[in-house]
Order: structure tokens, then sequence, then C-alpha cells
């Protein structure tokens, strides 16, 4: 059955069921590949996206449920201010080892800051606790989420 969503500023058809999980839709459909699919239950944060602002898991999220919400994927992260500096961050901080759970590490990240401009660590740890390395780069995420605070504005100096 035919559906609509807005990803990225750009208004979609797509022709899938109404149970597809969105995850799908970015990926299969849309050839949208920065989401990645990590757990399939929503336990490890790989698939997060924004909608309407809100960090959510694309893997559990049927397309049925996307309505007329704005989807917002890793692809379109820099084109927020928030995003840009969680991307230089990230570098700056060499957050990256193996990089398959960066996407849903941004996006979550990005969620963040977006309501809250200096985080402290407990801020931090709790919306990013639904988010799995496996490398154990969990120090280098603080760092690198505190360093984009600062260079957005906000304190960043989580106690």
């Amino acid at each position: 059955m035919p559906a609509t969503i807005m990803v990225n500023g750009v208004r979609h058809t797509v022709d899938v069921d109404d149970d597809t999980p969105l995850l799908w839709v970015l990926r299969d459909v849309l050839h949208l590949t920065g989401t990645k699919f990590g757990c399939g239950v929503a336990l490890c944060g790989a698939c997060t996206v924004h909608i309407d602002g809100v960090p959510r898991r694309s893997c559990i999220t049927p397309i049925a449920a996307v309505g007329d919400s704005q989807v917002r994927t890793i692809e379109a992260l820099h084109e927020v201010p928030v995003g840009r500096a969680l991307q230089k961050a990230w570098l700056d901080n060499e957050v990256v080892q193996c990089g398959y759970c960066q996407s849903g590490q941004l996006m979550s990240a990005a969620a963040l800051l977006a309501g809250n401009a200096a985080p402290s660590d407990d801020d931090i740890d709790g919306i990013m606790s639904g988010n799995i390395c496996r490398c154990g780069t969990y120090e280098r995420i603080r760092g690198a989420i505190k360093l984009a605070a600062r260079q957005v504005g906000g304190r960043g100096d989580a106690s």
C-alpha cells in the first residue's frame, strides 16, 4: 500500500506494507544506508533516527506510524548546527573504532544537545544508555558530546 513520508526534507511515496519497519524503508527502498540494522528489537540503538526531533528506533517503528512526521537520518545530520558540531567533535575525539554503531550514537547525541545545551554526565549517560558500542568507546563519546556542547554555546562541562 503506498505511503508518503518526509525524510530529510524530501517527500517520498513508497509502496510497502503498513507494518514494514521504517529501517527497511530507509535502507532498501530509499537507499539511505547510514542507518544500521543491529538487533531488530530496539535494544542496541544502531537504527536510531529522529522523528519530529525525537530519537526513535527505526527497526520497530512501522511505516504506518510515521504519518506526516518529519524523519531525519544520519545522512542529514550535518544540516543542523548541533549535527555539524557533533560530527567534528567525533573526529576530534577519535571516537570511531569499527564505526557500526556511530550513526545511532550521533543521532541520540544530537537529540540530547537539541534539548540540553549543557548536559551533565548523568544526562549524557541517560540518553546514550540505549546505544551499545561493542568497541567500548563510551568515554570518548561522552567527551565528544561535551566538546560539541561547548562548540554550540553550552557549557558542556558535565559534572
